[in-house]
C-alpha cells in the first residue's frame, strides 16, 4: 500500500449522524444536526458534541445547559439533512420537519419523538477549541423505543437502522462482523 501524505483535517470517519434537540430559557426549541458527538466516558455516562458558536442552537444549549442526542435512522435521514441545511433563526424546524417535540423524563429539552433511541443530557463543561466548541455532557436518561429490546430485555440497535456519516454522505450501517472479544474467545472443540 503506497502512501501520501495528506493535509490535516477530520478523516476519523464514519461519525453518527445525529439530530440534536435543544431549547432555551422561554421555551423556544430547536433541532441541530451533528455529526461530531460521541461517547467519553461510561462511568459516569458522558457524551460530548462539537457546535460552532455562530449556529442558533449553539446559544440554546450554552443558556439552558441541556440538550438531546436524538438518534437517527433510515427513515429520519431526509430530516437529518435538513435540519442540518436550515437555520431555526429563519424556520420552526419541527413544523417544517413534521417532528413531534416530547417532554423530557430528566431535561427541559424536547426529544425527537420519532427517534428510536434519545440521550437526556445536562452540560458539564464546554470547551472552546477553535472553529467548534465541545460540549462535554452527562447522560442523565435514555428513552428507548420499545421494539429495540429483546424478550431479555437487551438493546438491539441492529434493528433501528441507524444511519452513519462521512465526508459530506450518510450511509446506513451494515451487516455484523463480530462481537466485543470474539478475536480471543476459545472455539468449541469438536468431538
Amino acid at each position: 500500500m503506497e502512501k501520501e501524505l495528506w493535509k490535516p483535517g477530520n478523516l476519523l470517519y464514519p461519525v453518527p449522524a445525529v439530530m440534536v434537540s435543544c431549547a432555551d430559557r422561554e421555551g423556544n426549541k430547536n433541532i441541530i444536526t451533528v455529526a461530531w458527538a460521541g461517547t467519553v466516558c461510561s462511568d459516569p455516562v458522558m457524551v460530548s458534541i462539537s457546535v460552532r458558536p455562530e449556529r442558533h442552537s449553539y446559544r440554546m444549549i450554552q443558556e439552558s445547559g441541556e440538550f438531546v442526542i436524538n438518534l437517527t435512522t433510515e427513515s429520519l435521514v431526509r430530516q437529518t439533512d435538513e435540519a442540518g441545511v436550515k437555520s431555526g433563526r429563519d424556520v420552526d424546524k419541527w413544523e417544517l420537519l413534521k417532528l413531534t417535540p416530547e417532554p423530557g423524563h430528566r431535561v427541559k429539552a424536547p426529544l425527537i419523538a420519532e427517534s428510536p433511541v434519545n440521550l437526556e443530557c445536562r452540560v458539564k463543561e464546554i470547551l472552546p477549541l477553535g472553529s467548534h466548541h465541545l460540549f462535554l455532557a452527562e447522560v442523565l436518561a435514555v428513552d428507548v423505543d420499545r421494539s429495540l429490546l429483546n424478550e431479555k430485555g437487551k438493546l438491539e440497535l441492529s434493528r433501528a437502522k441507524l444511519v452513519s456519516y462521512s465526508h459530506g454522505e450518510y450511509y446506513s450501517l451494515g451487516r455484523l462482523l463480530g462481537s466485543f472479544g470474539y478475536s480471543v474467545r476459545k472455539k468449541p472443540q469438536r468431538k
